[in-house]
C-alpha cells in the first residue's frame, strides 16, 4: 500500500507533464490567427526541402513554430507529398490544413520539359503533372518549337495555353542575333532549328555541341550525307522493349527504312526538326565552325567525344574506344 501510495504523485506528475506537452502540441499545430483570412500567395519550388518550406511559412507568419511543422511533416510520413507549385493560404489555417493544401492545392504548378524531348514526351510530362491530353498537345504543338524549359503553369491551364507559353518561350530565346548568325551559315532560322535539333540527340555537352553542329555543316555544304542515329530513331518511333521513343541500337535494316528522315539514305536535312533544342545547341549552329578539319565523330560508353578528318581514322576511333 506504501508502494501505491508513493507512486500516485509521480503518475499525477507524469499525467501533467503529458497534459502540458500535448497542450503545446495542439498549440503550435493551430492557426496563427484564426479570423486573418487574407489569403497569401506561397511558391514551393521543385526540390526544396520540408525545412526550407517551413522557414518561409515562418517568415510569412502562416504557422507557429517551424519545429512543431517539421515533426507533424515527419510524424504523418508526408515528406515526399508535399508538391511544387504555388498555393494561397491563410493565417487562419491550422498546420494540418496547410499541410492538406501543399499535399496537392496548388494553385499553380512547376513542371520541367527537357532538353532533347520529342512533343510525345513532352506530352506525357504534361498529362502527368497537369492532367491535360497528351495526344492533344502532340497534335497542336509544333516540334522543335517547343522551348524545354522549367514551367509554372496555372491550375486547369488549357493546352492552347501551353503551347502558346512554350512557342513564346521559344521565339524570346531565338533572338534576331541568334537568327543572323545562323543565315550566315547558310541556313534559313527553321534550317537551323532542324540542325539544331538532331546535335541536341547527338551531343552530350556544349563543346561536343559545336563541335558537331560544325561537323554536320560541314557534311552539308560538301552535299555528303549527315548519317546520323538521331533522325533515324525519330521515325522509328516508341520502342516498347526499352519503353523510350529512342531506339538504343540501331540495326542494318533500321538503316534502310523508307523516309525522308533516314539521313543514311537521303542527303540534306531532314523534313522538320526531330526534337526541341535547347538554347545550347541553337548557340552551337550559330556559333559552328564549318570549316572544320573533322568530318566524322563518335562518342564512347563512358561519354567521351572522339573526331575524325577520314573513314579510316573514325573506324579506328570506334575499334579502340568502346
Amino acid at each position: 500500500m506504501k508502494k501505491a501510495k508513493k507512486l500516485v504523485p509521480i503518475v499525477i506528475i507524469i499525467a501533467l507533464l503529458l497534459l502540458t506537452v500535448n497542450g503545446w502540441w495542439s498549440s503550435q499545430l493551430s492557426p496563427v490567427s484564426p479570423k486573418d483570412e487574407e489569403l497569401k500567395a506561397i511558391v514551393v519550388t521543385r526540390g526544396q526541402s520540408v525545412s526550407e518550406v517551413a522557414d518561409k511559412l515562418k517568415k510569412e507568419n502562416l504557422i507557429k513554430s517551424t519545429l512543431a511543422f517539421n515533426f507533424y511533416i515527419k510524424q504523418q510520413n508526408l515528406a515526399d507529398k508535399i508538391k511544387a507549385g504555388t498555393f494561397k493560404l491563410s493565417p487562419s489555417m491550422s498546420t494540418e490544413e496547410i499541410v492538406n493544401k501543399l499535399k496537392g492545392g496548388a494553385e499553380e504548378l512547376w513542371v520541367t520539359l527537357l532538353e532533347g524531348w520529342r512533343l510525345e514526351e513532352m506530352g506525357k510530362k504534361l498529362s502527368e503533372e497537369l492532367g491535360i491530353e497528351a495526344q492533344e498537345f502532340v497534335k497542336k504543338g509544333k516540334e522543335g518549337y517547343m522551348f524545354p524549359d522549367t514551367y509554372l503553369f496555372p491550375k486547369g491551364v488549357t493546352v492552347d495555353q501551353i503551347v502558346k507559353a512554350l512557342r513564346n518561350n521559344f521565339e524570346s530565346k531565338y533572338s534576331e542575333e541568334l537568327r543572323t548568325k545562323i543565315k550566315s551559315k547558310g541556313l534559313t532560322p527553321d534550317e537551323g532549328v532542324m540542325l539544331a535539333s538532331i546535335v541536341e540527340r547527338e551531343a552530350r555537352s556544349d563543346k561536343a555541341r559545336t563541335e558537331i553542329a560544325g561537323i554536320l555543316l560541314k557534311r552539308l555544304n560538301i552535299d555528303m550525307g549527315l548519317n546520323v542515329d538521331a533522325s533515324l530513331q525519330y521515325v522509328l518511333g516508341y520502342q516498347p522493349s526499352e519503353k523510350s521513343w529512342w531506339k538504343r541500337h540501331l540495326t542494318k535494316d533500321d538503316k534502310k527504312v523508307e523516309s525522308p528522315y533516314n539521313t543514311y539514305l537521303y542527303r540534306g536535312l531532314p523534313p522538320a526538326p526531330i526534337a526541341n533544342p535547347s538554347l545550347s545547341s541553337l548557340n552551337a549552329v550559330a556559333n559552328a565552325n564549318p570549316n572544320t578539319p573533322y568530318l566524322y565523330y563518335y562518342h564512347d560508353s563512358k561519354g567521351g567525344s572522339h573526331y575524325a578528318t577520314t573513314l579510316e581514322e573514325h573506324n579506328e576511333n570506334v575499334a579502340n574506344n568502346p
